[in-house]
C-alpha cells in the first residue's frame, strides 16, 4: 500500500466520482484590474550575497528610488545593496543586519563572538532543502541552530522598518505598512515550497497577512529582469555583439566610443537615487516584433536562472515560452573554489578550524578576496593581491608549527607566491582558475537551452544578476552565443532586478501567461472499467463497482497558463446520501499521473465542503463544482455546492502536509 491510505477504503470518508466530461470555463471577468489601494510598492531584492529595496509611488510610476546608501560598504564594491548577512544576539534576539551585522560581529572579542549566531548566504538552504518545512534549520557561523522561518522573518521585518522609515523621513508623516504594496522576489528555479516559505516569512515580519495576502506579491526574478529590459532604452544598456573584439577592449573602456555620452550622463545620474523609467517602450524592445523570443539569464551570488519569453503585442505582454531552469551556478561557485585553493595550500583541517575558531577573521579575508574577484578580468596581466588576515598568519603558525611562506613554496601551487608585504598573490590565470568551472556550468546550462525546440530564432540575451557584472562571464557569454543572438547587459546590472520587481508591483498584469511547474489534480472514483483499471484499485460499494486513488487532471507541468485562469470540473458525491464531502488536491513533478498513489505525487490541499443542514430537496445527483485558479505565484482552489451556493476556498498549501 502507498503512504496514502485510499480515499475511498477508509470508512465515512467520502469519495467523489466525475459528473460529466472535464470541461474549463475560461473566467471572462478574471482581467477587471483590482482597485489600487496601496500609496507606494517597495520591492525587496533578498539576494544570496547581497540585499536591498527600491521603491515607487503609484502616483509617480515612472520614479523608481533606490533605498538610501548603507553605512560601511567594502572598498572596491558598490554598496547599493547590503551584504545578506544577520546577527543575533546570545539570547537569539534580533541585533542588525547587514554591514552592521557583520562589522559588529568582526569587532567582538572571539571569546564573546563564540555566543552571538551570526547567518550569512543563508537564502541558498531554501533551494538546496529538498523537503522544506515550517521546521527547517538554519545553522549559524558558530554551529548553532535557528529556524530558518525565524531569520527570514528577522531579516524581512529589517526591510520593512528600513523602508517605512526612509517612506516617513521623505513624506514628514509617519507611513503606515497598510499603505504599502510589497513585492519580495524568488528564483523562478525555486521549488514550490521556496516560494511559499517566503510568503509565511513576509506574513511573520507583518508585512502582509493570510486575510490580506494581496498586499504581497511573490516576484519571479528573470521576470522582474525581463520587465525592467522592456524599457530600455539604447544609453542604458551595454551591447556585447557590437563591440570591437572581445579581446579587443581593456577594462577602461567597456562601452565603445558611441556610448561616452551615456556614460556621462550615467555618472551625473549615479549621485541621485531615482531612476526615470521612461514610459515608452525602450528602444531595444521597439526591435522585437509580435512572437519574438528572448532570453533572461539572471545570474546572482546563488543561483542562475534562466526563462525564454515571447513579445505578445500590441501592449508587449510576455508569455513565458520555456520553464524557468538553471541550478546552484552563482557567483558562490567562485568563493567556494578560492576556499578549495586555500584547502590545497595550508590544508583542510587547517582551514575548518580557523572558521570555526577565528570566524571573524574567515568573514575578513572572504571581504578582501571579493574585492579582488571584481578586479578579474580577460585580459588583466598584473597579478591581485590578496591580503591575509593577521590572525590567520598568526593562527597557522600556532597550528602548524611553520609559516605561511612556508606553506606556500611547499604546496607547489605555482600561480600563487607569498609577497612580502604580507599578501597572497595570484596570478590573472590562478584567478581564471576560480572562475572557470561556475561560468563553464552557466555556459552549458544556457547551450542545453539553446537547443531545445521551443527556443530556436532567440533575438537577444539580456544578461542580469550581480555576477553579469563579472568581465569574465560577459566574454564567455558573448563568445559562446554572441554568433546566436544579441548579447545585452543593462547598465545597473545589479539593479535591475529590483527595478523590475518594481514596476511588477505597479502593473502585475503585465506577465500574462506561465508555464505551470507542476502538474495539478484531485483524487475520485471512476467507475470500475475491467481490463482498463489494475483490479488492485476495485472498491465495491453499495453494489457499485469503483476504481479508486484516480487523479483527475486539472493542469500538466509546463502547460500554458494564462494568468487569472480558471478551470473547473464538476464531481458529484459517489454516496448519493453523503452530507460531507472531501476533496483532496495532489501535484507531481510528472506529466502523466493516472494514481495519485504513484511515486512523487504529493497532498496539497484538502476542501471540505459540510452539506448538513441543507434542503432535502436536493437533485439526487449533486452537483459539486471545483475550481482551481492559477495565477501569481499562488493557487487558489474552491468547491462549491450548485444547489446551495455553499461554497469552500483553500490555498495550495506545500509546506505542512
Amino acid at each position: 500500500t502507498s503512504a496514502y491510505s485510499s480515499p475511498a477504503k477508509s470508512l465515512g470518508d467520502p469519495g467523489i466520482t466525475p459528473l460529466s466530461p472535464s470541461h474549463i470555463a475560461k473566467d471572462s471577468d478574471a482581467d477587471d484590474a483590482v482597485e489600487q489601494l496601496f500609496l507606494v510598492v517597495v520591492a525587496i531584492d533578498f539576494g544570496t550575497t547581497s540585499s536591498g529595496y527600491a521603491y515607487s509611488f503609484t502616483k509617480e510610476p515612472e520614479c523608481i528610488h533606490v533605498m538610501r546608501r548603507w553605512e560601511g560598504g567594502d572598498p572596491g564594491v558598490s554598496n547599493q545593496k547590503t551584504p545578506t548577512t544577520i546577527l543575533l544576539t546570545p539570547e537569539r534576539k534580533f541585533h542588525s543586519f547587514g554591514y552592521a551585522a557583520r562589522d559588529f560581529y568582526h569587532d567582538l572579542d572571539p571569546t564573546e563572538s563564540k555566543h552571538w549566531l551570526y547567518f550569512e548566504k543563508f537564502k541558498m538552504k531554501l533551494h538546496t532543502t529538498g523537503n522544506l518545512t515550517m521546521e527547517t534549520d538554519l545553522t549559524a557561523a558558530n554551529g548553532k541552530k535557528v529556524k530558518a522561518l525565524e531569520i527570514f522573518a528577522y531579516a524581512l521585518q529589517f526591510f520593512k522598518e528600513q523602508a517605512l522609515k526612509e517612506l516617513s523621513d521623505q513624506g514628514g508623516s509617519d507611513f503606515e505598512n497598510t499603505e504599502v504594496r510589497w513585492v519580495i522576489t524568488v528564483p523562478a528555479i525555486w521549488k514550490q515550497p521556496a516560494k511559499q516559505f517566503m510568503r509565511q516569512a513576509a506574513y511573520k515580519a507583518g508585512m502582509a497577512s493570510p486575510e490580506n495576502p494581496e498586499q504581497l506579491i511573490i516576484a519571479l526574478e528573470p521576470e522582474a529582469a525581463s520587465i525592467y529590459c522592456r524599457k530600455l532604452r539604447l544609453h542604458q544598456m551595454i551591447d556585447l555583439s557590437s563591440r570591437a573584439p572581445v579581446n579587443g577592449y581593456s577594462p577602461s573602456d567597456t562601452i565603445g566610443t558611441g556610448f561616452t555620452q551615456a556614460k556621462e550622463h550615467i555618472r551625473r545620474n549615479r549621485q541621485s537615487r531615482t531612476f526615470l523609467v521612461e514610459n515608452v517602450i525602450g528602444e531595444i524592445w521597439s526591435e522585437l516584433e509580435e512572437g519574438d523570443r528572448y532570453i533572461v539569464v539572471d545570474s546572482g551570488g546563488g543561483t542562475v536562472d534562466i526563462t525564454v519569453h515571447q513579445i505578445r503585442l500590441p501592449e508587449g505582454h510576455l508569455k513565458e515560452l520555456y520553464k524557468a531552469t538553471g541550478g546552484p551556478y552563482g557567483s558562490l561557485g567562485v568563493d567556494y573554489e578560492f576556499e578549495k585553493l586555500l584547502c590545497k595550500i595550508f590544508g583542510e583541517d587547517f582551514i575548518e578550524q580557523f572558521k570555526i575558531k577565528r570566524p571573524a577573521a574567515w568573514v575578513d579575508l572572504m571581504i578582501a578576496f571579493e574585492s579582488r574577484k571584481r578586479a578579474a578580468a580577460p585580459d588583466r596581466t598584473n597579478p591581485l593581491n590578496i591580503t591575509l588576515p593577521f590572525s590567520f598568519i598568526d593562527y597557522y603558525k600556532k597550528f602548524r608549527g611553520h609559516s605561511v611562506e612556508h606553506a606556500l613554496r611547499k604546496s607547489n601551487v605555482d600561480f600563487v607566491k607569498w609577497s612580502s608585504q604580507g599578501m597572497l598573490r595570484m596570478s590573472p590565470d590562478a584567478m581564471n582558475a576560480l572562475f572557470k568551472p561556475t561560468i563553464d556550468q552557466i555556459v552549458q546550462h544556457l547551450s542545453d537551452v539553446f537547443d531545445k525546440p521551443e527556443v530556436t530564432s532567440v533575438k537577444f540575451l539580456f544578461l542580469v544578476g550581480g555576477f553579469a557584472e563579472s568581465p569574465l562571464l560577459q566574454q564567455a557569454v558573448q563568445s559562446a552565443f554572441g554568433s546566436r543572438c544579441r548579447v545585452i547587459i543593462p547598465q545597473d546590472v545589479g539593479l535591475t532586478i529590483l527595478k523590475g520587481a518594481v514596476l511588477f508591483g505597479l502593473d502585475p498584469a503585465v506577465i500574462k501567461v506561465r508555464r505551470s511547474p507542476l502538474t495539478y489534480g484531485v483524487g475520485v472514483l471512476n467507475r470500475f472499467v475491467e481490463g482498463k483499471h489494475p483490479p488492485e484499485k476495485l472498491l465495491v460499494k453499495d453494489g457499485t463497482r469503483w476504481c479508486t486513488d484516480v487523479f483527475d487532471k486539472f493542469i500538466s507541468a509546463d502547460q500554458s497558463v494564462a494568468l487569472g485562469e480558471t478551470v473547473t470540473r464538476s464531481y458529484t458525491p459517489a454516496k448519493p446520501s453523503q452530507l460531507v464531502i472531501v476533496i483532496n488536491i495532489y501535484s507531481s513533478e510528472q506529466d502523466n499521473v493516472s494514481f495519485i498513489t504513484e511515486a512523487g505525487v504529493k497532498k496539497c490541499g484538502t476542501l471540505r465542503l459540510d452539506l448538513t443542514g441543507t434542503d432535502a430537496s436536493v437533485p439526487n445527483r449533486r452537483e459539486i463544482k471545483t475550481l482551481m485558479q492559477f495565477g501569481d505565484t499562488e493557487i487558489k482552489a474552491m468547491a462549491i455546492d450548485v444547489a446551495t451556493s455553499k461554497s469552500v476556498k483553500v490555498g495550495i498549501d506545500f509546506l505542512n502536509y
